[in-house]
């Protein structure tokens, strides 16, 4: 069920909102594994996510931002066979733009995102839109302007669109992780027939990591949700990337991790030169494929294994490895403490786990 609504909500409906959902300020977040406790074992609806089939992941070679990405790019989704689902049709690409730091590596590169317009137009879409609502930074338009992507993007033929302050939607859930039940989400997410997820490969100091599946929390207005999307932390961190990104389904994904962010990400990292480009029309299979060339366990990120029952393809013997071979490439991210345990290969026990109440990136 949808309900239009283009105008800015009011701090007292979005407060009403709030109290309806049991989410009004200084309401305690449910964490962890307490949701699921009092949830039954499929919180989902089957009819709307049908098992997930055979999927292939792209891992490309890429060392640099200046050299031929749109080759890259092209090569990624010829070789995924996501050429049809592109041609013909209206494309949003939702790149991570959280804050921007000259100094940093904070966002999905501009000049990727670009030559992914670029490609969009070869391959025959009918329109491409750039979209982004950032959690952390409420000026969106200086994010995009100084960063240079909006230049980048005049110069591709694409226009962008500030996902914070769009023009919205009612969205009925078809999963339950969180109570919320429904999200108010833009026009340019709901009405685009292909979604492209294009997140910045980083660690993140509450999930762990962040990839294509938690990208899609910028597709969620701040003039809703609050800054940085602070409804959706309280509703728990993790289950509410399960219920955006059931929502939004991205249908195709493109991680840039020619140079990633590690350690304390999503924000306060340091950059690391992975190398890598990753592309695939599956985003759960796209996010555990990135995971371990970050060394990093998917099967032990709660969102992105809990994703894997009903929203992707998360079993490596389902997934074809097309271009690099990722056991070979690895580039092992610096996790912080807390998330030791998600390296490949160590102890299971400690650290993980949903800890925000508050987040950005």
């Amino acid at each position: 069920m949808k309900e239009h609504l283009d105008r800015p909500m009011s701090r007292r409906r979005f407060l009403l909102r709030a109290a309806e959902l049991g989410l009004a300020t200084g309401a305690v977040g449910i964490v962890g594994a307490g949701i699921l406790a009092q949830q039954k074992p499929s919180p989902w609806d089957a009819a709307a996510f049908p098992p997930p089939g055979d999927t292939r992941v792209a891992v490309l070679r890429a060392t640099g931002y200046n050299g031929d990405l749109e080759r890259t790019v092209m090569d990624g989704i010829r070789q995924v066979g996501a050429v049809d689902r592109v041609r013909g049709a209206s494309v949003l690409l939702k790149p991570n733009m959280v804050e921007f730091d000259p100094a940093s590596v904070i966002n999905t590169d501009p000049r990727l995102v670009a030559a992914t317009v670029t490609v969009m137009h070869r391959l025959g879409a009918r329109s491409v839109t750039v979209g982004e609502g950032p959690g952390h930074r409420r000026d969106t338009q200086y994010a995009a302007g100084t960063s240079g992507l909006l230049d980048l993007l005049r110069d591709a033929g694409a226009t962008f669109v500030d996902l914070n302050t769009a023009a919205l939607e009612r969205v009925t859930l078809k999963s339950g992780y969180t109570q919320l039940g429904e999200l108010w989400l833009p026009t340019a997410v709901t009405r685009a027939d292909l979604v492209v997820s294009m997140p910045k490969m980083k660690t993140h100091h509450w999930g762990g990591v962040t990839l294509s599946l938690k990208n899609c929390f910028g597709a969620v207005p701040g003039r809703i949700y609050g800054w940085p999307k602070n409804v959706l932390h309280w509703a728990g961190l993790e289950q509410s990337i399960l219920d955006v990104a059931a929502a939004v389904r991205p249908g195709l994904a493109i991680v840039d991790g020619i140079v990633g962010m590690e350690g304390d990400g999503p924000i306060q990292g340091t950059p690391i030169a992975a190398g890598h480009v990753v592309i695939g029309t599956d985003p759960v299979a796209v996010d555990v494929t990135a995971a371990r060339l970050m060394n990093v366990d998917a099967t032990r990120v709660f969102y992105i294994s809990e994703a894997a029952r009903f929203l992707g393809q998360g079993d490596p013997r389902h997934i074809t490895q097309v271009g690099e071979d990722p056991e070979r490439s690895v580039t092992a991210f610096q996790l912080l403490p807390q998330f030791a345990n998600l390296r490949i290969g160590a102890p299971a026990q400690g650290g993980g786990g949903d800890h925000a109440k508050a987040a950005g990136g």
